[in-house]
């Protein structure tokens, strides 16, 4: 039985750059990975979507091209294959580089198989028992599937499985008005496909204010996605070569007949078929493991990162918990996961940049507090680019000065809220940005000092 000082479950982001660190310490350590080297960010999140939406701005900004006094040959149409290979490409670089660099780092053994807990601290990968005193599981998560009657009859597709198509649906139907589901519309939407999104509540990203949601909504709208809103998915069944989506909304029952069907209603951990009972790990109802403030679970010596423990579901809390876990058991550091403030972005066109609280998680706090917002068809840079969709706002508690969140939709918005987050996690007041920064012009950022300078009390 091989012996480890520490045992890496998984190669998402969070588990490479940790055997880095600890393999870089001296210690003996052994990485397990079932699947594709780099997790879901590397093969069927971030990096080939992102790449795929920059196809999709491509084909958007081609049909525009009069508008910039450029003559481009009506109509565009998109290759759909070759769409596929860019992406191929450029997400096949990542994975080959986090499977080299973890193939190739001293002091590390890599066992290719699923790792399964025999006890605490002991764990078979394949025909091979590994021991190791210290084990952290970095294994992710995959696509829910809700129980929508004859969802198991119908060929559908999750986000890992559209990596594969190289080819443009006719009639996409959408199941998910959130964060993948408004990507993807959008994104095979300007490939040409025509594209129907199925939301059970209200509004779109209801975890946005109402105005984001509103605003996403009508320029997808605009651009020819179809909205189904406050409408329950209650079957679905072939028909023929494709789909009929049965719902139930505001209009009653009625069916949609789509070439294919996305289900996009949220992630769930890669916890299931781990063994985590005989190590004696604890789960939350939905499977997520349970992990403290520095990201320890309930057994000595095992931690868990990463989209398993359900305190981020994104790359950048997963780097993060590398982050903190490194610090705290190499570098003599206290560091916490609720030190960080929460961060992300929607990559539709114009994108979403969020930092902080919402303007209703504010309301909702009680505290007293300064808002203010700016129309992007008011910022230079924006109007310049054509591009003046959405609007930025800032939330300020009006006691202490500090910046409690920022919602930036717009061009450039994904870049931007860093402006922001920079600020909050130095404890600026927003009197800096308001009367002592320069800004470069012409740029989205420089008007964030404009903004500032229109704070008002909440209503």
């Amino acid at each position: 039985m091989p012996d480890y000082d520490a045992l890496i479950i998984g190669t998402g982001q969070a588990g490479p750059s940790l055997a880095r660190r600890l393999a870089g310490a001296g210690m003996r350590i052994a990485v397990a990975e079932r699947g594709k080297f780099g997790g879901t960010c590397v093969n069927t999140g971030c990096t080939p979507t992102k790449t795929m939406v920059a196809s999709a701005y491509a084909a958007h900004m081609a049909r525009r091209a009069a508008e910039f006094g450029v003559v481009v040959e009506s109509p565009v149409t998109v290759d759909m294959k070759r769409v596929k290979a860019r992406k191929d490409e450029v997400a096949g670089l990542s994975n080959k580089s986090v499977e080299r660099s973890m193939r190739s780092l001293d002091n590390c053994t890599v066992y290719d198989g699923h790792a399964r807990f025999l006890a605490p601290h002991e764990v078979a990968v394949g025909d091979a028992v590994l021991k190791a005193e210290k084990i952290f599981i970095n294994v992710g998560g995959r696509a829910s599937i809700p129980p929508i009657p004859g969802i198991e009859t119908v060929p559908y597709l999750n986000n890992s499985s559209m990596m594969d198509v190289d080819f443009l649906p006719r009639h996409l139907v959408i199941i998910g008005g959130s964060y993948i589901g408004l990507e993807f519309g959008q994104m095979f939407r300007r490939f040409g496909s025509e594209v129907t999104i199925v939301e059970a509540g209200p509004r779109l990203i209801g975890r946005e204010d109402e105005d984001i949601s509103q605003a996403i909504a009508d320029f997808l709208r605009r651009e020819g996605v179809m909205l189904q809103l406050e409408s329950h998915s209650t079957g679905v069944r072939k028909d023929g070569d494709g789909i009929r989506l049965e719902i139930t909304g505001p209009g009653g029952r009625q069916e949609i007949a789509g070439s294919h069907l996305l289900v996009a209603t949220g992630r769930r951990p890669n916890t299931d078929d781990l063994g985590l009972d005989r190590a004696g790990v604890a789960c939350d109802e939905r499977g997520y493991i349970r992990v403290d403030d520095q990201l320890a679970t309930n057994v000595p010596g095992i931690w868990a990162l990463g989209d398993c423990n359900g305190r981020g579901a994104f790359t950048h809390t997963s780097y993060n918990d590398f982050e903190i876990v490194a610090a705290n058991l190499l570098d003599g550091g206290t560091r916490r996961v609720s030190d960080r403030i929460p961060a992300y972005a929607l990559y539709t066109d114009p994108p979403l940049g969020r930092a902080g609280m919402t303007l209703a998680e504010v309301r909702k706090s009680g505290r007293p507090a300064l808002a203010a917002k700016l129309a992007m068809e008011d910022v230079s840079r924006a109007f310049e680019k054509g591009e003046t969709d959405g609007f930025m706002r800032i939330v300020v508690d009006r006691e202490s000065k500090l910046i409690l969140g920022a919602s930036l939709l717009g061009t450039g918005g994904d870049e931007v809220v860093h402006v922001i987050l920079d600020l909050m996690y130095a404890k600026a007041p927003y009197t800096l940005l308001q009367q002592r920064v320069m800004h470069i012009h012409p740029t989205v950022a420089e008007f964030l000092p404009v903004l500032a300078q229109d704070l008002a009390p909440l209503d």
